[in-house]
């Protein structure tokens, strides 16, 4: 399995041990809210979620703080859904630990992931979901050099009411105009 870093995040395969992780950022409901996911989630349900992506084909890792005295596990992100023949995955990102939002820690991760999805897999686009209400999670990606595709009406019902999913995306020759210019 592939392990990434720069200044900020070590990308890593995720492990057994971020299971308790897991379970804490996913019965939060501030956390779980900004991925559409509602409900208690069990130590076993977790335990299998890791053991799955484990074994899939997905590209799927453990986002680790290292600009502290020690690594902290602060999240998780991904491409899935990688359709090899199309060249084009889903990019996916959860940050759990609430201190280390807003912070650039998501960024410096997709940076990672991007330079990993458009260079060793060669693929030609990445595209993600993000919630209306997400502002932070889209000046991030906005940031990174994604760009708004359209808008998915009304596809979610959290708490009590109806919220917009804003699809977005970017293309390998986008990425590679902005690493040139060093805009990201």
């Amino acid at each position: 399995m592939y392990t990434f870093q720069n200044e900020k995040v070590r990308l890593r395969a995720i492990t057994a041990s971020d299971v308790d992780d897991y379970v804490r950022w996913m019965n939060d409901v501030e956390v779980t809210r900004n991925i559409g996911q509602v409900g208690r989630f069990s130590r076993e349900q977790e335990a299998e979620f890791v053991a799955q992506h484990q074994q899939s084909g997905d590209y799927f890792f453990a986002m680790e703080a290292i600009d502290g005295p020690e690594p902290k596990h602060i999240g998780n992100l991904g491409l899935f859904d990688h359709d090899q023949r199309n060249r084009q995955a889903e990019l996916g990102i959860m940050i759990g630990e609430h201190d280390y939002w807003s912070k650039g820690y998501g960024t410096a991760a997709m940076r990672l992931l991007l330079e990993f999805g458009f260079g060793e897999l060669n693929l030609h686009l990445i595209h993600l979901r993000c919630f209306d209400f997400n502002k932070r999670a889209i000046r991030a990606y906005e940031k990174l050099g994604f760009k708004l595709d359209g808008i998915a009406r009304q596809t979610a019902y959290l708490v009590g009411e109806y919220h917009d999913d804003y699809l977005m995306s970017m293309l390998k020759p986008e990425w590679e105009a902005m690493i040139a210019s060093a805009e990201c």
